[in-house]
């Protein structure tokens, strides 16, 4: 089949997670193809998946140059939700920073390549955490906005960190951590600053959440890679192998790894 490739889709049931693959408008169900051969072939073409026009380069994974210096979306507070500046009147587009960035967020503790601190709006829940690939979540905040989201990760991440390494999520399973505990410890490390934060806003803004368990997610993955290797379609059109697991949005093959959500509106063969 052939078309324009889109990030996996996943579900999550009883802990474990199933993918599916949107090429064009078809739906490839990848559990099933777990230890087959399969191939995609790159054919040139990259469509942009916002204006759906012709780009010969995609920036922040899907997007032509002119959709990403003009829309909301695309802009650096996305990356980093501290530096909002939608109450200085600069957002790039009002209305979308009105539906997306002021609704309910979490602030969560994840475990992919050890512990993080993250951020997601609540209607990512679970899928952040397993684009991530996080083996273990635990949502520890709950707030009104992005930008709060943000104010309060920037506090978490002067003491763990706030990145995933992929290479190290790639390799295995992550120990088992008690984020319950870490949390508890998290939050009394930072009391000081997130009492000064709370000061300044409305405490219907912002929710400890003490009764939430920990989401555990097994992904099928039927050999890790000693090594990872990552396949780049831009440098070699064509990447093949048996597919041996799929973790976050990688797809784990014995010739090497690849980043599916990299390649958004790339056309391909599969």
């Amino acid at each position: 089949m052939q078309g324009s490739l889109q990030k996996m889709r996943t579900q999550l049931l009883d802990g474990n997670v199933s993918y599916q693959l949107p090429i064009g408008e078809e739906l490839i169900d990848l559990n099933d193809l777990i230890g087959k051969p399969i191939k995609f072939k790159y054919t040139g073409r990259i469509t942009c998946v916002e204006c759906q026009k012709s780009t010969k380069k995609s920036f922040n994974q899907g997007f032509c140059y002119a959709c990403f210096i003009k829309l909301a979306q695309c802009d650096m507070c996305i990356m980093k939700p501290e530096t909002c500046h939608y109450a200085a009147g600069t957002c790039r587009e009002p209305q979308w920073g009105e539906a997306f960035c002021f609704q309910p967020h979490y602030i969560y503790l994840a475990n992919s390549s050890g512990i993080k601190v993250g951020i997601t709006r609540h209607t990512q829940v679970p899928t952040r955490w397993i684009d991530q690939g996080a083996v273990q979540a635990l949502p520890i905040y709950r707030v009104s906005s992005r930008k709060l989201s943000g104010l309060i990760e920037v506090i978490f991440a002067k003491h763990i960190s706030d990145k995933t390494s992929w290479q190290q999520m790639l390799k295995g399973q992550a120990t088992s951590i008690d984020l319950v505990t870490r949390r508890d410890e998290l939050v009394q490390l930072c009391q000081n600053e997130l009492n000064a934060l709370l000061n300044t806003y409305d405490s219907a803004d912002i929710t400890l959440l003490t009764d939430e368990t920990v989401v555990n997610i097994n992904y099928p993955v039927e050999q890790y890679p000693l090594k990872v290797k990552s396949l780049n379609m831009d440098k070699n059109p064509e990447v093949a192998g048996i597919l041996q697991g799929i973790k976050g949005q990688y797809l784990l093959l014995d010739t090497g790894v690849i980043n599916i959500r990299k390649y958004t509106g790339y056309e391909i063969e599969f």
